[in-house]
């Protein structure tokens, strides 16, 4: 009888350590339980949403506001298409277009015209600036009230962290959180078009008047890639926002929203994708890469310092054509 009272007692420790650590645990598919605690980034700010049941899987940083680049081009394109303009009309790429800002590349030149459905594939499926500035140009009443347009969808999305100063995502102006792009994620799937310009792998068109033939790639490689069940991607990249990258995807046969914002090194968002997806499918987290980590942090405490004053060198440059 003595023996028994330490053994009920050890029972009922074990039971409560079990039901201490099952908060942790998120059920992901039918059968397995994943351990959110173990899963490792190098993006300084993520959400992993389960679409199926309205809620979080993994969070960090979901509610810290900050810039998202070209991110921004899923709500231009949901304002384009709200407006139901014809989308065989000719838009003409002009001087309003160029990016004043960054002084980024494009290989669209002045005077190039395309119909507004081409300009929308190439600002989304190959994040063209002047694609996403031509779009806003030719919106009823221009550029201005097109961004309050964004402002008001994003209003009525419930993107309470959210404000967009331009359609490009070149200003570090458009801010939002990752809880709240996770909503735009799910909105901007409702579109048919944004579905198919994300997740198309590449594209030619050809550009009047000259008839110039031109070739454009997905930003995002995981598209281009095939080896992922994406519904729905965007990518992003300006210095204040580091690496960025949203998607809508199928794994473990369930829909789930990956956002992954501020990532530095350039293929730190890609693996943090493929380490969400691994914990996803297995249970079990990949290895995040030590000296990664520490060069994001340092490189983050350093763009904390210099704020918007940095000055934007010849290498960012060239990186915001492919944002």
């Amino acid at each position: 009888m003595n023996l028994r009272l330490p053994i009920v007692f050890i029972g009922f420790f074990l039971m409560a350590s079990a039901a201490g650590a099952a908060e942790d645990l998120k059920p992901i598919g039918s059968t397995l339980l994943i351990d959110a605690s173990k899963l490792k980034l190098a993006s300084a700010n993520a959400l992993v949403f389960d679409t199926q049941t309205g809620q979080p899987i993994y969070a960090k940083g979901a509610d810290a506001v900050t810039a998202i680049a070209s991110v921004t081009k899923l709500m231009t394109a949901m304002v384009v298409l709200d407006a139901q303009q014809p989308m065989d009309e000719e838009l003409t790429i002009d001087i309003g277009d160029l990016d004043l800002l960054k002084a980024s590349s494009s290989r669209l030149r002045l005077g190039s015209t395309m119909t507004r459905r081409e300009m929308l594939q190439l600002a989304l499926m190959s994040s063209e600036n002047r694609a996403a500035s031509c779009l806003a140009r030719n919106y009823p009443g221009g550029t201005q009230a097109f961004v309050e347009a964004m402002n008001r969808k994003a209003a009525s999305l419930g993107m309470a962290q959210t404000r967009f100063t331009d359609p490009t995502g070149l200003s570090s102006e458009n801010v939002a959180t990752a809880r709240d792009l996770a909503r735009m994620v799910q909105a901007a799937a409702g579109y048919p078009l944004i579905r198919e310009f994300t997740t198309t792998a590449s594209h030619t068109v050809e550009i009047q008047p000259t008839g110039r033939v031109l070739g454009f790639n997905n930003t995002n490689s995981l598209v281009r890639g095939g080896q992922w069940d994406i519904t729905l991607s965007k990518t992003g990249f300006i210095r204040e926002a580091g690496k960025c990258l949203v998607m809508l995807a199928n794994i473990v046969n369930r829909p789930v929203v990956i956002v992954l914002l501020d990532s530095y090194g350039r293929l730190s968002r890609i693996a943090d994708a493929q380490r969400v997806k691994h914990w996803l499918e297995t249970g079990e987290a990949l290895a995040l890469p030590v000296a990664s980590h520490a060069s994001a942090k340092a490189k983050r405490a350093t763009h904390r310092v210099r704020g918007s004053f940095a000055a934007v060198s010849t290498t960012d440059r060239a990186r915001s054509r492919h944002l």
